[in-house]
């Protein structure tokens, strides 16, 4: 057993998008592998037969038009590398997120323009044009950051029959229904779910049974526990929390979060305050407050976590480097390892068990 890391990354200081690296669960050590290049690869997704990586390309001008783009990748199956299939515009400008469902169709944000879009692939991973876009509308309450639309992030549900669509401009988890058709962005009954006003959903993440699921609102430095009900798709908001300390009075916007997987604890990353904070997620879905860890470097924009639940990697947009951490399985807090890498301009981390 192998276990990879894909490392998407901003170009702007050089490097080729996507490095690609061989990860140690024993030891928490990282060796590059190769590379691949893509332009402004600011989050990657694998599809879950573990064939395929697709990448954004958050830019606002692509061949001409105003509007990103998204790559697929063919992923050797013995050495892990990646072989470029091809590319389509994304429909938006500066896509942000995207993720493979399990018939093969990729979903994708466009931070600017407030659109999501879907494409269909092919049998050899390569993608078709957009078939369904969406155009979201409306506005929020900070009028530098939310004059109107901003899709930031796609999360399928557990059993991928329906997609949520953090708007971070409108202060809405929109929701739509995949059900009768995957390639077919229809809205769902309801729509939509709102945070507070001026929250700023960033992105989102299911527990492992499903029956709950959790928002890190960006602007409002906040955790948003819902439960979920799978059979509509509806989520009722259960809790609010802090992701910073009280006395902490800097400027921080949060990035990204996840939940273990043994769906005992939740991590959310500060940019700012540079941080993870932890917290325990009760029987009921809950939040308990465990910990705020030192990041490693200057705005941690995302982080993984390996699929043992072992490790934690965070990227560090600001300072070149992805810090590894270990996890405490009965606690859940994190402990530096004093492994670190340099990748110019890490925005994404993912595995790849194989």
């Amino acid at each position: 057993m192998t276990t990879l890391v894909y490392i998407g990354s901003y170009t702007h200081k050089g490097g080729d998008g996507i490095a690609i690296y061989e990860f140690d669960g024993a030891s928490g050590a990282l060796t590059q592998i190769g590379s691949a290049k893509s332009d402004n690869a600011s989050f990657l997704a694998i599809d879950p037969a573990k064939q395929f990586l697709y990448a954004v390309s958050e830019v606002g001008q692509f061949e001409g038009e105003p509007t990103g783009a998204v790559s697929a990748f063919k992923i050797d199956q013995e050495t892990g590398l990646l072989t470029f299939l091809n590319q389509q515009v994304s429909h938006g400008q500066a896509p942000c997120h995207l993720t493979v469902g399990s018939e093969g169709h990729v979903y994708v944000a466009n931070y600017s323009s407030g659109t999501a879009a879907v494409f269909e692939t092919h049998r050899d991973g390569s993608l078709e044009p957009a078939g369904d876009v969406v155009q979201h509308t409306g506005s929020g309450p900070d009028e530098r950051r939310q004059k109107g639309p901003h899709a930031h992030s796609v999360t399928l549900s557990p059993d991928g029959t329906r997609l949520y669509v953090m708007d971070l401009g409108i202060d809405k988890l929109m929701i739509y229904d995949l059900s009768g058709d995957p390639g077919k962005l229809t809205p769902n009954e309801p729509a939509f779910v709102e945070v507070a006003g001026g929250s700023g959903p960033r992105h989102f993440a299911f527990h492992p049974n499903g029956a709950y699921a959790y928002v890190i609102n960006e602007m409002g430095n906040t955790i948003t526990a819902f439960a979920h009900d799978p059979a509509t798709g509806n989520l009722t908001a259960l809790q609010t929390v802090p992701t910073l300390p009280e006395d902490f009075a800097g400027n921080n916007t949060t990035a990204d979060i996840h939940v273990h997987p043994s769906g005992r604890f939740l991590y959310g990353s500060n940019r700012g305050h540079d941080s993870i904070v932890v917290y325990a997620i009760d029987e009921d879905g809950a939040l308990s407050y465990v910990d705020t860890t030192p990041s490693g470097g200057q705005t941690p924009r995302n982080f993984a976590l390996d699929p043992t639940g072992k490790w934690l990697l965070a990227a560090h947009q600001n300072t070149d480097n992805v810090v590894v951490f270990s996890i405490d399985a009965g606690t859940g807090k994190l402990s530096p390892t004093g492994i670190e890498i340099s990748v110019p301009m890490p925005v994404c981390v993912k595995f790849l068990v194989r």
